[in-house]
């Protein structure tokens, strides 16, 4: 995922002179501020901003901390996680933001993980203390899910050292279970998804690892400018195997990664997420990896999985390209009962826009508008919202660098501008202006980007999480939005329905969604599955296909509300 490379003391030596070479000419090495570019926001804007920055106003007070001092470790530029989702069953979003720390410090002086109870109305109340939730590894991401059937979320975090699997009691209490429970794999992990992939009816886990890698053996690397920076992941020549957990169904976790077949190959894996893309009624698992190949594990239906990434057409982009994936995201972007996949990827590296004709892809990128904008960036937390509710999808990219380049936003060499695409319909994106979608641009180290109405104003909300720098909180403001509903789908003990699909109708449109929470990078997201409505004021014919294949019908409903649909009740 970092794209500096190690070089021999000659090479570092011709660096340095050519850089000094370019010094002389240029009359000094003075920091280079953005002249007016596509990289930089536009003189003109096109409309009024769609957020409003709002987080240290709502008591979201949070900062990652990469622990860097002298030495340049790989994790501290790829952190950190967080998740949106309803801690108490208050119905509203309460936050959980992953910490990190220092890869070197006594585990014993690490800052820990921090949960914010959000009061009712988009204002956030730190509650770690006393919560339970305050591990202190050095966190990278979170996956949210009912592991245990009991009606309230729990948490799972992934960390470089053992993770952790955290057992909610319905108030916001955790209890650390991840030593009865199994689950405490020791590798560098990223994201993770839970996921029914037998249909038993109780969530297992999948969680990404990126590499084999610790502090005691980290190697120097330096940028084209011949000083130090941080490492490329083929300089560790250590891709990881991810882990699949088998739920057992009383609290603990069978390890079934080679019973599956998923040790066949390894990977250097950031983002997952987790559909049915062959229609087959199985539930599959995309793993987006760092400069190799993305795999698409296609369920056998049989406890193993397949990769057919490379025969489906999305293990590389249209010109045979292993890209530098981050996060990933997945919808029905074209209305054709099918999911397609969105990754993305590296500066200088356009993302990847996967179109599913029918369980094979086609590499779309240039074709929606997606390839220009955002080859300048590098890109992580993602996800395709309809935020002005016109019931076209419209695509949010955080973005921040990982290795140094000579424009610079801010007073951090890594920082980026996000980016925001108004979605046009049929698949096609344009960029809305202002850049990112706010009045004043927004440059950070962005990495996760967790989405949901956090004020139940029907619209969509996005947090994000910054490398050494306060965390985001993006209140959704569109002018002029349309109509919306959201389906909170669970089933009959009271847990999301995670792999479900809900499908209604807008006039001509037949819309297909998933309950889902885990994608972009390192984040959970709120399940409700909601849409953008226009002027319409009813959504009509709603069905579910439940994770077992049953479809229940329950009829029309009006705009601007959450209705819940239980298993069962249709």
């Amino acid at each position: 995922m970092t794209r500096s490379t190690a070089k021999t003391w000659s090479d570092v030596g011709a660096s340095l002179a050519l850089l000094i070479a370019v010094c002389i000419i240029t009359q000094g090495c003075e920091r280079s501020k953005p002249p007016p570019s596509s990289l930089s926001q536009p003189p003109a804007a096109d409309g009024a901003p769609w957020f409003v920055e709002i987080a240290q106003q709502s008591g979201l007070v949070f900062e990652w901390r990469s622990g860097f001092r002298d030495r340049r470790y790989m994790p501290e530029i790829t952190g950190g996680g967080a998740a949106l989702f309803d801690m108490d069953g208050d119905g509203d979003l309460d936050a959980y933001l992953v910490q990190a720390g220092s890869l070197v410090e006594p585990k014993r002086t690490q800052p820990p993980n921090q949960l914010f109870r959000n009061l009712g109305d988009g204002a956030f109340e730190n509650v770690t203390s006393g919560s339970g939730a305050d591990d202190s590894g050095y966190g990278m991401g979170v996956a949210c899910g009912d592991y245990d059937n009991d009606g309230d979320v729990d948490l799972y975090v992934t960390n470089v050292g053992p993770n952790v699997l955290l057992q909610n009691d319905g108030t916001g209490r955790f209890t650390d279970v991840t030593t009865r429970a199994g689950v405490g794999h020791s590798g560098w992990g990223s994201s993770a998804a839970f996921v029914d992939y037998d249909h038993d009816g109780d969530l297992d886990l999948y969680v990404c690892n990126y590499l084999n890698w610790a502090a005691a053996t980290e190697v120097d690397c330096f940028n084209a400018m011949g000083a130090p920076d941080y490492c490329l992941p083929q300089n560790y020549n250590a891709p990881a195997v991810d882990v699949l957990y088998r739920n057992n169904g009383d609290g603990t976790f069978a390890d079934v990664t080679e019973q599956a077949g998923l040790n066949q190959t390894f990977g250097t894996g950031l983002g997952v997420v987790c559909g049915d893309f062959n229609n087959d009624g199985w539930i599959d698992i995309f793993v987006a990896n760092d400069l190799m190949p993305d795999r698409l594990w296609l369920n056998q239906g049989n406890g193993t999985f397949r990769d057919e990434a490379l025969f489906a057409g999305c293990a590389i982009d249209q010109e045979g390209q292993a890209k530098a994936g981050m996060g990933v995201t997945a919808a029905d972007i074209d209305d054709d009962g099918d999911l397609d996949l969105l990754v993305c990827n590296l500066a200088k590296q356009s993302d990847s826009y996967f179109i599913n004709e029918g369980g094979y892809f086609t590499d779309s990128t240039a074709m929606m508008g997606l390839g220009a904008v955002s080859r300048p960036f590098t890109r992580f937390g993602m996800a395709w919202i309809d935020f002005d509710h016109d019931g076209d999808l419209d695509l949010y990219q955080v973005n921040g660098r990982v290795a140094r380049q000579s424009m610079v936003f801010s007073d951090d060499p890594y920082a980026e501008p996000n980016l925001l695409f108004q979605g046009l319909g049929g698949g096609r994106f344009k960029e809305f202006r202002p850049r990112g979608g706010t009045r004043e641009l927004l440059a950070a180290t962005s990495r996760a980007a967790a989405f949901g109405d956090i004020d139940q104003d029907g619209a969509i909300d996005v947090l994000v999480v910054n490398r050494d720098a306060k965390a985001h909180l993006l209140h959704n403001i569109v002018p002029n939005r349309g109509n919306w509903i959201s389906f909170r789908v669970i089933e009959e003990h009271g847990r999301d329905a995670l792999g479900a699909t809900v499908r209604l109708t807008l006039g001509n449109r037949r819309i297909t969604r998933d309950v889902r929470a885990a994608y972009s990078f390192l984040a959970s997201n709120d399940p409700k599955v909601h849409v953008g409505l226009g002027e319409r004021d009813t959504a009509t014919d709603v069905s579910v296909r439940w994770i077992n294949g049953g479809i229940e019908s329950f009829g029309d409903f009006g705009a601007n509300q959450v209705v819940t649909l239980q298993r069962g009740d249709g």
